[in-house]
């Protein structure tokens, strides 16, 4: 096992693991491409460069169980690897499922995962025909280059110094992403061990170029040099002769593909594309990216989180000041000051939000996979088609909806999309398909999942929710078939005939809603039976700072986010009506079902004449009705989390603080509409808020 690190690697350490992950994910994308492509030979070749800075890598960082497995990939890779009995999109898969599970021993301290059928295609792989290993036959370096006479100066003045001149010429790959930067990274790679005495092309030149000519001065060796040169994806081949003022006194040094690799003091060692700490290596000029903890940005937030409710606090004075002294020639100079602020403040909130936003593109990127995988399992044909991929999502929020996505992805593939028989005779296409789709609306995210399957039948779903005695057969009657569809978030529903590896289990759409609850978000399900499914998820952009509408339940302050409320109106208590066990108010000719959080007037009559307010929001894809006992305004809230010590009830998700000191509950809408709408409940006129159960949680301030 490998040997524990010491203090200095851990931050090498930790940026190895995450641009690990990247390269594996390159390698599923290729191996992906090369399944259906198996003769491209391009894409063979970006595997094994991915595999190769794998290997650096992980030798970069003291990981040799990796680094050697990558590295016998890597020679298998570099024969004929388009013929034999081993398929290299499979192997691609192999590996980089391996090579995972490898990390997160690595990550873990554990031991390390069984490598042995990975070893074994290898092996087929590597016994195979294949071409001689080793290095290329020496190249002579092709001199068209004219240094100045400056130059040409240099060059003397740095040999008398005991020193060796070089002349390197480093081959741009041809699949290099940036190859107008490759000169510069060249050229920061051997500072460190060299004197650079000139370049070409020149600093500053953008036409694009296939090799980088550099004279150098060094006390090193031509293969040391070699070895800094050499960057994976970006550099192909180096050249390196001695420079006497006019032709090569040498044969030249030449790589391609295999680079002499050495470590940070100039010792033989495989290394890849891993940067060194910052005190050990030079940085990159006009480097315009840092690699910055999360953790450090969620403090900036929480401090502009802060910075809100101070600017709350001297709007409340402000207010005050102005009903004091309303002719005071301060108040406009101060209020003008107050919107300056509030403005700057504003702009400061919106750019560290941003700083946390992050494409959807990469959680995106792992579904290719996932549905490939799945798909093979269920034997079906299935394609993806991503749209959406640039919509930007918190960082937070992104990885906490991984899980309920590739839920519901797993869930269309194995369940949703019919077999290719049943399929045809429908008269569909004999492959499925499946659309990943993201966009912004309003202040939310949303993330849809569609595919053209069989769809959900209303009438299957309600005579298996009686059968498994999840509703009573009263209680289907009664229900609408949107209501009915609702039942499949239930937790152990399912509607699978069979209990597979992938599906029947009864697991996977209840624990979607329940994180998406969790999150402030919801999950809606819309289908077509014949035609297909689709879930929508969504979710707040961020969960840190809200818009959110005030209002009292038993002399309590709560908010709701200003996006779910669609209206609020007023009524009598006189208008209300009692249907079943629901209270319905009839607004606009619609029946609006009613959650009162309050305590219920009494029966006396001048109360049931008095005026109650309703706020109808949108959840779950329906409309509801809250009765509150008084509203308070719009704020924007900084969101605290309550602990389960703080608050002893699921119906409140956080708290916040006014300006005026005051403490405002942020009710946790999911939770109060699961409690209505739990089944055999009955909704009685005691509302969820009222003066017995606000007690029972109340807050420790």
């Amino acid at each position: 096992m490998t040997q524990p690190f010491d203090e200095r690697g851990a931050e090498l350490r930790d940026l190895f693991f995450e641009t690990a992950q990247e390269l594996l994910q390159s390698l599923n994308e290729d191996a992906l491409k090369l399944e259906k492509t198996p003769q491209d030979s391009e894409i063979i070749r970006s595997i094994r460069r991915t595999v190769h800075t794998l290997k650096g890598d992980a030798a970069a960082v003291g990981f040799r169980e990796l680094s050697e497995l990558a590295h016998a990939i890597e020679d298998a890779l570099a024969g004929d690897a388009t013929s034999g009995e081993v398929s290299l999109a499979e192997l691609g898969f192999k590996s980089a499922d391996t090579f995972g599970a490898m990390l997160v021993a690595y990550r873990e301290k554990a031991a390390l995962p069984d490598a042995a059928p990975l070893k074994r295609m290898v092996q087929q792989l590597a016994s195979g025909p294949s071409k001689p290993k080793g290095r290329k036959a020496k190249k002579s370096v092709d001199v068209e280059v004219v240094w100045t006479e400056y130059e040409k100066l240099s060059a003397e003045a740095v040999r008398s110094e005991g020193k060796t001149v070089f002349h390197i010429v480093a081959h741009i790959d041809p699949l290099c992403a940036m190859p107008i930067a490759a000169r510069q990274l060249v050229t920061n790679a051997l500072a460190s061990v060299a004197q650079i005495l000139g370049a070409r092309p020149e600093s500053g030149a953008t036409a694009e170029t296939k090799q980088i000519d550099l004279l150098v001065g060094t006390s090193q060796s031509d293969k040391l040099l070699i070895g800094r040169c050499e960057i994976p994806t970006v550099i192909r081949r180096v050249e390196c002769v001695e420079f006497n003022g006019s032709a090569p006194a040498s044969s030249p040094a030449s790589t391609e593909a295999e680079p002499v690799e050495i470590d940070i003091n100039g010792k033989p060692l495989e290394t890849g594309s891993l940067e060194v700490p910052a005190k050990e290596s030079h940085a990159v000029a006009g480097e315009s990216i840092l690699r910055v903890d999360a953790e450090r940005i969620d403090n900036v937030l929480n401090l502009v989180g802060e910075l809100i409710i101070g600017k709350s606090m001297l709007q409340q004075l402000m207010q005050e000041f102005a009903a004091r002294y309303p002719k005071d020639p301060l108040r406009p100079r101060l209020s003008d000051a107050m919107a300056f602020q509030s403005r700057v403040l504003n702009d400061l909130q919106r750019s560290v939000m941003k700083i946390r936003m992050v494409p959807v593109e990469q959680l995106f990127r792992r579904f290719p996979r996932i549905v490939r995988d799945t798909a093979q399992r269920c034997g079906k044909d299935v394609s993806l088609e991503l749209t959406g991929q640039d919509t930007d999502l918190d960082k937070g929020l992104l990885d906490a909806i991984a899980e309920p996505l590739t839920h519901i992805v797993r869930n269309a593939v194995s369940h949703g999309l019919e077999s290719a028989a049943e399929r045809e005779q429908a008269g569909k296409p004999a492959g499925g398909k499946i659309v990943l789709n993201a966009y912004h609306q309003a202040n939310q995210l949303i993330v849809e999942v569609s595919d053209d399957g069989r769809g959900v039948d209303a009438e299957k779903v309600r005579a298996k929710a009686v059968k498994t005695g999840v509703i009573s057969a009263s209680e289907s009657e009664r229900m609408t078939p949107q209501e009915i569809l609702e039942l499949v978030f239930r937790p152990g529903f399912s509607t699978a005939d069979e209990i597979t590896e992938i599906s029947g289990r009864g697991v996977g759409l209840d624990v979607v809603r329940t994180i998406l609850h969790r999150l402030k978000g919801t999950v809606e399900l819309e289908t077509r039976p014949g035609e297909g499914t689709k879930f929508r998820l969504k979710l707040p952009l961020t969960l840190a700072i809200i818009k959110a509408l005030l209002f009292r339940v038993s002399n309590r302050l709560y908010a709701i986010p200003l996006n779910t409320v669609a209206e609020i109106a007023r009524a009598h208590e006189t208008d209300l009506h009692q249907v079943e066990s629901w209270n319905v108010l009839q607004l606009r000719g619609e029946v609006l079902p009613l959650m009162r959080l309050g305590d219920a007037p009494s029966d006396d009559l001048e109360n049931r004449r008095g005026k109650i307010f309703v706020l109808v929001i949108h959840f779950g894809g329906r409309k509801w009705g809250l009765i509150v006992d008084a509203l308070e305004g719009e704020e924007e809230l900084v969101i605290k989390a309550l602990d389960d010590q703080t608050i002893a009830t699921d119906l409140v998700s956080g708290a916040s603080i006014l300006g005026d000191g005051r403490v405002v509950l942020i009710m946790n809408l999911a939770a109060v509409v699961a409690r209505f709408t739990a089944p055999g409940r009955e909704r009685a006129p005691e509302g969820l808020f009222h003066t017995k159960t606000v007690a029972a949680a109340e807050v420790r301030q």
